[in-house]
């Protein structure tokens, strides 16, 4: 479960980062590394035995849930 969130991760990481406006790539490829991160968060979640792997785990989800909608607010409104 954790090698296909990766995968999938690196793929849309090298889209994002092709796109002309280095501001723009920056940013498309920072939205898919959190979305990787979130992945491998839930992954941990569900099979992780480790109290605090679990905590830190949530904590990503929440951090860059957060950063992830922030990014996305910017795009919206700067990308060209």
């Amino acid at each position: 479960a954790s090698m296909e969130g990766m995968k999938s991760m690196h793929m849309n990481m090298m889209q994002g980062m092709m796109k002309k406006d280095a501001d723009v790539a920056f940013v498309c490829g920072m939205i898919a590394h959190h979305m990787g991160a979130i992945s491998m968060s839930e992954v941990e979640l569900k099979y992780g035995d480790n109290e605090w792997a679990k905590k830190a785990a949530q904590k990503i989800i929440d951090a860059q849930t957060k950063e992830i909608a922030e990014m996305t607010e910017w795009l919206d409104k700067e990308a060209k």
